[in-house]
């Protein structure tokens, strides 16, 4: 599955986040750290799911960079 991510540099790390699934975030140093926890947090996050029986929310959401 293929999902957006916001990542942000907060202070001296980076946190990320998943718009399409709630909860599924993550915190690290680098931003090469930080795409690898965020793909461990949403694979995680899909696994707690689908073990609760819960239904894995589709990929929806969409980024773009927009010349302002």
């Amino acid at each position: 599955m293929r999902y957006a991510v916001v990542i942000e540099q907060a202070g001296s790390n980076y946190s990320a986040y998943v718009p399409d699934l709630p909860g599924c975030i993550a915190t690290a140093a680098t931003v090469e750290d930080i795409e690898r926890e965020i793909r461990d947090a949403i694979r995680f996050h899909i696994e707690g799911l689908r073990e609760d029986g819960l239904p894995v929310p589709p990929s929806v959401s969409r980024a773009a960079y927009i010349e302002a």
